[in-house]
């Protein structure tokens, strides 16, 4: 909780967060851009994105550690796959 790193994927989420609540406000309460009650949507979709970064906070260094959302797998390699018994092969008669 105390990195950049979090802050920035903490940031990236609550943005993310916003935008989608706000459409989904858009797209529910109105026909067009005119018809829209702007205070409330953005309040809206404010109130979604404050708790987005309050999760974030909540879940802070609960669970194991994983790429971040903004990571890619070639900067946080995979975990090995676990050792899997091998299925015999299929004969056809």
């Amino acid at each position: 909780m105390w990195s950049i790193g979090f802050w920035k994927a903490t940031a990236e989420r609550a943005i993310r967060t916003f935008a989608q609540a706000l459409a989904a406000v858009l797209v529910a309460g109105a026909t067009n851009l005119l018809d829209v009650d702007w205070p409330a949507a953005l309040g809206t979709a404010g109130l979604a994105a404050l708790l987005a970064v309050l999760t974030a906070l909540g879940t802070a260094g609960i669970g194991p550690h994983g790429p971040g959302v903004l990571e890619t797998p070639a900067q946080h390699p995979a975990a090995p796959a676990p050792h899997a018994t091998p299925e015999p092969p299929v004969t056809r008669t």
